[in-house]
């Protein structure tokens, strides 16, 4: 079963540090970590689309399990991914790509934003 706007909305604001709002317009959601990107859900599309950061050798591998992801729209299609939330691909599986993203923009983080991240008390 595809996932709600709800249930993503919970899983992407429980990381450390997530912001969210619309730099790009209404229906673009976006999800920041340290002011960069690791998520952004197309609110008005049906089904649901979720674009996410991820490994290209990961990202390669999904596009050729799954049809419903795809290069990322209006991204760099090497490190993006376009995921359309038709239930085809796992809930679970979409929860582990959203901490993918958010881990691999952490990492590309200065030491210093990583470091208030880890010490923020919701950590």
């Amino acid at each position: 079963m595809a996932p709600t706007l709800d249930e993503l909305l919970e899983q992407f604001t429980q990381y450390p540090g997530a912001t969210q709002g619309y730099p790009f317009g209404p229906g673009a959601l976006v999800f920041k970590v340290g002011a960069r990107m690791f998520g952004l859900i197309e609110e008005d599309a049906l089904p649901l689309t979720v674009s996410l950061k991820c490994d290209p050798d990961l990202g390669l591998e999904l596009r050729a399990q799954y049809p419903a992801a795809q290069p990322g729209y209006h991204l760099n299609k090497q490190h993006w991914n376009t995921i359309t939330l038709d239930g085809s691909i796992p809930f679970e599986e979409i929860v582990e790509l959203i901490d993918h993203s958010y881990q691999l923009v952490v990492a590309g983080l200065p030491r210093s934003v990583r470091d208030q991240l880890s010490s923020r008390p919701d950590h």
